[in-house]
């Protein structure tokens, strides 16, 4: 859908079919060359005033019609900004149809160099310095401010409330530290704040690192492959979801020694807290996991970061945090059963409702 006063060359049908919109967002290039970010939108027409498919779902789930976005105190609307994870894409459609039926407008954001912003040639998720995405976030929130203004018909900035997933659940935090009063809330689903283990891994990591990041900082390094978290989402083994072989390979990114740097110095910061201003809840499984083979264990727990040191990070990143646990929930709470995942979606909601007030 293309509302009156939107340029039909901007947003175009995404991949994700009925309702989906995206739109690419030029960014200054870099020494691979062109390089851009790509903005999505849950934007259903109006006159679909019938849920169908997974809408019909969604409506007997939350018992509720989709109605306006509701206005924070200022009379701002609202809308909720996804930042995915590590070698990963956004595709959570429930995630966004529900924000949506629940009145909040919804869009994500494919970061360079991932997913739908991967161009030929590219290094697959490679930066050396994590600020780069400021760039790419400043566009997504511009094109955001302008869309819900022709939405709306209101002159009003809306609220934004961020929700990232892993690396980008690292990346949000670190850039709501360094831009107070931009966020109504921030949500983290399963963040990475720690490399898995603790601090002194970290330290001993980075000496390591560090040569490489100077010299060859794009040389991959040779670690064991661990498919089985894929395994655990993918509709091609043991999960629920359709991913894209190549913005989502089975067996990630090649890690490399300028991002391992750029990661690590993400770490850090957060080791020694951060200072954000909006309200942050972290929402994080029951369990930690962490191996190569997949057993069916691995449907019940967070495969990839050590939750319990997130957990202790995440009271270091602002004033007003609150922690989340979900029992057999995956390392995306999101892409969790469905009992998981709805509990999840329901207590999101009646957060991102809830602030600021």
């Amino acid at each position: 859908m293309t509302t009156a006063g939107e340029s039909a060359a901007q947003w175009r049908p995404d991949i994700l079919g009925h309702g989906y919109e995206c739109m690419e967002l030029p960014l200054t290039p870099d020494e691979e060359g062109t390089t851009k970010a790509t903005l999505i939108r849950h934007a259903p027409p109006v006159a679909d005033s019938a849920p169908h498919g997974i809408l019909d779902f969604l409506a007997s789930f939350t018992k509720r019609r989709r109605r306006p976005a509701p206005a924070d105190p200022s009379g701002a609307p609202r809308a909720v900004l996804y930042l995915h994870g590590w070698a990963d894409y956004f595709l959570q459609t429930e995630l966004a149809e529900y924000l949506t039926a629940s009145g909040f407008h919804f869009y994500a954001v494919d970061l360079r160099k991932f997913g739908r912003s991967l161009l030929p040639g590219q290094t697959p998720g490679y930066t050396s310095d994590l600020s780069v995405y400021d760039e790419d976030l400043a566009a997504a929130l511009t094109e955001i401010e302008r869309d819900v203004a022709t939405r709306t018909n209101s002159s009003t900035p809306p609220t934004i409330h961020m929700l990232g997933h892993s690396l980008g659940g690292l990346i949000a935090a670190l850039w709501a530290d360094r831009n107070p009063g931009r966020l109504g809330t921030l949500v983290l689903n399963s963040p990475w704040l720690e490399l898995q283990g603790s601090s002194l891994v970290r330290s001993i990591a980075m000496h390591l690192v560090e040569p490489f990041a100077r010299t060859d900082p794009k040389r991959p390094f040779r670690f064991p492959d661990m498919p089985a978290y894929w395994e655990s989402v993918s509709n091609e083994a043991h999960g629920e979801w359709i991913l894209d072989p190549v913005w989502r390979p089975r067996t990630s990114f090649p890690i490399r020694a300028g991002w391992t740097k750029a990661v690590l110095a993400g770490h850090a910061a957060v080791e020694r807290k951060l200072n954000i201003d909006a309200p942050v809840l972290v929402l994080l499984s029951g369990r930690t996991r962490i191996q190569a083979e997949w057993t069916a264990d691995l449907m019940r727990a967070d495969a990839v970061i050590d939750v319990e040191e997130t957990s202790r990070r995440a009271l270091g990143l602002a004033r007003r945090t609150a922690v989340f646990r979900y029992p057999g929930a995956l390392h995306d709470v999101f892409l969790s059963r469905r009992t998981v995942r709805q509990q999840a979606y329901r207590d999101v909601a009646v957060w991102l409702a809830a602030y600021p007030y």
